[in-house]
């Protein structure tokens, strides 16, 4: 172990290994797989930086963010560790030469999103890679009993196998040991290769102060005035909410910028760069800043709203005093935004309905083979793309549909030399090969679009070769190849299922997850309101037994529970139905369904309501400060008595 020693002092600057992360690199390097199981700051990122040094070949890193990526690669690039990252954004000549030093060996880290495994190009080139490591960060979104279960983490241990990798390393700061025993079992890693080190941090502070809804922004100004200068982030759950404090703490000579998903990717990477170098010392953001930041000095964490869930609670107020130095995590609760976080839940779960529309196109595919559009399809059926993701999985687990392959549709690309002196690199079959590929392409102005399936018929090759070919003329510059329209391919196992059957057995699935979201955001709220130590209740919950009380939290300095106080909201007997439904009934162009009319009256997104754009049509979002199924009641006794 005296290179892992000395790697860490010489490469990455440190003196001693943070508790658990040399048990972690030991099983590694000894060839096995391992999990961490770290609170957030921690050190779980160097628990894979470090060993992928000392690797023979690459490795591989599933990140669910960008701005996670990005401040890992600039990180490593500090080090002079060969990094990089593949997503989205990069051009296309940045992309090529990432997956080019990616197969000639050049890099030790490659990260990308776990959805870049169904891409057909990137699996083409994968193949040439020589990856040793596969690490999953956020593991848990594998498990379906997880705060954060994401559908296409299911795939990942399908892809570990698909490819080759020996090894696995998996990541996460918030997992229960239901969550931890799921996820260890999918990837097979051997419990003695699990690593806990605990989740009490004594530096941080838990404090939650009941307040109203409407004393919110001054009790917000009194806590941030006490220490203007020090780092600080205030999470909202909602991107509006987060504009609206943003200007309020302005107006107040508070220097705080916002953060959230409507936001372009560099004005967000602004935030971010600008908070990292103290440029700006508040954010107020949404749940997804401050996933990946490294910033060490955070002193405040305040959540201006409820946060989705304990993990999302336990995950957040992780990024105060990574320092070790006191930090404040406080809660400015009430029950108002309650129902807001639960249509979160029930925006996700598709209707009888919408489920039969997927079923049946499955059952009118004549050649055994279900091709999914995903957005096409969302659109169709009205289910967003996520809760779609999961209703393929679960049509897989029932045995319905089986994964072949993905693929683009279209592949178009714009010459960077004339397609003769393309020709003129190659003799007899192959210049003949070419030739056909060349001319089985249509070019429209700028860009060229290959009929890709005509082209290998015409040359008697397969639709592989085609793609080859055309990734080797991107490779050499000749040609800047951009792939498009993403279909997934899946076989179907059983034609003559019961579709109304069926339906309503993944409903009933769909209506369980609900139904666990659910709770989880009541047990948070009984979380709040124990008479428990806070941070003892906070460690229990994630396994960990603490024999002392922390006599720094908000039960142990006031010896009693906090009340978390919601506003009277005035009753439905004061509101005129038809007024506020008119003009979402005026825009669609069918029968508008109970479950419609709710979302649109609670403020709830879906795709035909994206369609309708219901988001600018007064009426939508008016009652989302009422509980959903309340509002789901009074909408259907209403639309009876139309």
């Amino acid at each position: 172990m005296t290179s892992i020693k000395k790697i860490l002092k010489h490469q990455f600057g440190f003196e001693l290994f943070k508790p658990g992360q040399q048990q972690v690199m030991e099983a590694i390097t000894s060839g096995q797989s391992a999990a961490s199981i770290f609170p957030t700051g921690a050190g779980k990122s160097l628990c894979y930086q470090l060993p992928a040094i000392l690797e023979h070949g690459m490795t591989l890193v599933v990140s669910p963010l960008l701005s996670l990526m990005k401040n890992q690669i600039d990180f490593l690039k500090s080090k002079n560790i060969p990094a990089e990252k593949l997503d989205s954004g990069m051009s296309s000549e940045e992309y090529r030469d990432t997956l080019e030093k990616a197969r000639s060996g050049q890099l030790k880290i490659l990260m990308i999103a776990v959805e870049r495994f169904k891409n057909e190009r990137f699996r083409t080139q994968l193949k040439q890679m020589n990856v040793s490591l596969l690490v999953v960060d956020e593991a848990h979104c594998i498990s379906e009993w997880g705060h954060n279960f994401r559908p296409d983490y299911l795939k990942i241990p399908i892809y570990q196998k698909e490819f080759g990798i020996n090894k696995v390393l998996l990541l996460t700061a918030t997992a229960t040991p239901q969550v931890i025993d799921d996820m260890c079992e999918k990837f097979a890693v051997s419990p003695q290769n699990v690593v806990k080190t605990g989740f009490y941090r004594k530096n941080l502070s838990l404090r939650i102060h009941p307040v109203e809804e409407k004393k919110k922004d001054k009790l917000l100004l009194d806590i941030l005035a006490q220490a203007p200068d020090d780092p600080a982030i205030v999470y909202v759950t909602l991107q509006k909410t987060a504009d609206r404090v943003t200007r309020m703490l302005g107006d107040n000579a508070i220097n705080a910028t916002a953060y959230h998903a409507g936001m372009k990717n560099e004005e967000r990477d602004a935030v971010q760069n600008d908070f990292m170098v103290g440029k700006t010392n508040t954010v107020v953001a949404t749940i997804a800043f401050g996933m990946g930041i490294d910033k060490s000095n955070i002193r405040k964490v305040i959540h201006y709203d409820l946060p989705k869930s304990i993990e999302s609670y336990s995950q957040e107020i992780g990024r105060a005093g990574r320092d070790g130095k006191p930090s404040l995590c406080i809660l400015l609760g009430n029950k108002n935004s309650v129902p807001v976080l639960e249509n979160f839940a029930y925006g996700d779960t598709p209707t009888f309905e919408s489920i039969r529309i997927v079923l049946d196109d499955i059952r009118q595919c004549e050649d055994k083979l279900f091709k999914v559009r995903p957005y096409t399809l969302s659109k169709k059926s009205d289910i967003r793309l996520l809760p779609l993701k999961t209703l393929l999985v679960y049509l897989e687990m029932a045995q319905i549909i089986s994964p072949k392959y993905s693929y683009f549709e279209n592949y178009a690309f714009k010459y960077l030399i004339p397609s003769q002196n393309i020709i003129e690199q190659f003799k007899e079959e192959r210049k003949k090969f070419v030739s056909i590929i060349f001319d089985n392409s249509r070019t429209a102005k700028t860009w060229t679009n290959v009929d890709v399936n005509n082209a290998a018929a015409q040359s008697g090759s397969d639709r592989q070769r085609v793609l080859n070919a055309l990734e080797y003329f991107n490779e050499k510059k000749w040609i800047d190849l951009k792939p498009k329209s993403a279909v997934e391919v899946f076989e179907i196992l059983d034609c003559e299922f019961d579709p109304d059957r069926t339906a309503q057995e993944l409903a009933d699935l769909f209506v369980e997850k609900e139904k666990k979201e659910i709770t989880r955001l009541h047990e948070m709220i009984h979380f709040f309101e124990t008479d428990l130590c806070l941070s003892k209740s906070l460690s229990a919950y994630f396994g960990e037994q603490l024999d002392h009380n922390c006599k720094n939290c908000s039960v142990c300095i006031q010896k009693k529970a906090c009340k978390l106080e919601s506003s009277k909201l005035p009753s439905f007997e004061q509101m005129d139905f038809h007024s506020l439904i008119q003009p979402l009934i005026n825009t669609a162009h069918t029968p508008v369904s109970v479950t419609l009319l709710t979302r649109f009256l609670c403020g709830v997104t879906s795709p035909w309501l994206t369609d309708y754009k219901a988001r600018q049509m007064a009426g939508f979002g008016c009652l989302e400060s009422y509980p959903y199924k309340s509002v789901e009641k009074w909408v259907r006794l209403n639309k009876n008595n139309m």
